[in-house]
């Protein structure tokens, strides 16, 4: 299960730096798509055959296309939603040039290789579920013990104030921009590992579940509130969500609408709490 999702479940942790400074990212499977075509076609034609470089090679894309998009927000205040709309077509556009059109990248001998990765075992856990679990204990530290993580939470809670207390919410902007097109370039990779294939439609739409993690897991929208453990929490639900239903013959449709209820349940409860907790004060 957790394999499965490990992509939305590392990329979330992106959407919670993001969200947290108020804004939002809907290009980030764009992103992911270009990086994942990237690295499939250098392997199909046997230009790279070291898996580590493969995501060194994906992450590096991904990193760059997300300074791109903080770049644009940060720099020239476009609002969170037009540039991130506009980037999803650019990158998506991008991973359909890499793949020749919607050439399949696979069908190697070092293709075998990256394949195995998400195969193979280290101390009896699956590569991929190591990839998680230190992705999750380096946010845990960074949100919570660097001044950096505690600037992330500073801008989203007040912009105004972080900046007359000497924080460069310009530069927030644009680093947890940056920390999504990483996470979506290691989510790329791992996307191309676990299913041994690139396609540049692949997780169309995906950025929704995502940011329904984030918002399950009791991150604001309008920033400043939400924890790594909350963004662990709503990626876990979703997962369990998509594993569950099934079994119980609920069809797509229906899981598609109970996710949706879930979430306005959620975000109202949300609502309705800090209202209660600001009236407290």
């Amino acid at each position: 299960m957790l394999k499965n999702n490990a992509v939305t479940m590392v990329m979330s942790l992106g959407m919670l730096c993001v969200m947290l400074v108020g804004g939002i990212d809907i290009s980030i499977m764009s992103t992911l798509a270009l990086t994942g075509m990237s690295i499939g076609m250098l392997l199909k034609y046997e230009h790279i055959s070291s898996t580590f470089l493969a995501f060194v090679i994906s992450i590096a894309i991904g990193a760059a296309c997300g300074a791109v998009v903080g770049l644009v927000i940060s720099r020239a205040s476009v609002p969170p939603i037009i540039a991130t709309m506009g980037f999803m077509y650019v990158f998506r556009a991008m991973g359909y040039l890499v793949s020749h059109g919607g050439e399949l990248g696979r069908c190697s001998s070092t293709w075998k290789v990256f394949k195995n990765f998400a195969t193979s075992k280290f101390l009896g856990l699956n590569c991929v579920i190591w990839i998680i679990i230190f992705c999750y204990v380096f946010f845990f530290w960074f949100m919570k013990w660097t001044r950096t993580g505690r600037k992330i939470y500073a801008v989203g809670s007040n912009s105004s104030a972080a900046e007359v207390s000497g924080i460069n919410a310009k530069n927030i902007n644009l680093l947890v921009y940056t920390i999504m097109g990483i996470l979506a370039g290691l989510g790329g990779a791992l996307q191309v590992s676990i299913y041994a294939s690139a396609m540049p439609d692949m997780q169309y739409g995906g950025e929704m579940d995502v940011i329904a993690a984030c918002v399950i897991g009791g991150v604001s929208m309008s920033g400043g509130r939400g924890t790594v453990m909350g963004a662990l929490l709503g990626s876990l639900i979703l997962a369990t969500i998509a594993k569950a239903l099934p079994l119980v013959g609920i069809g797509a449709l229906w899981q598609n609408t109970i996710k949706g209820v879930l979430i306005l349940v959620v975000v109202v409860v949300n609502v309705v709490l800090q209202r209660i907790a600001d009236e407290m004060h």
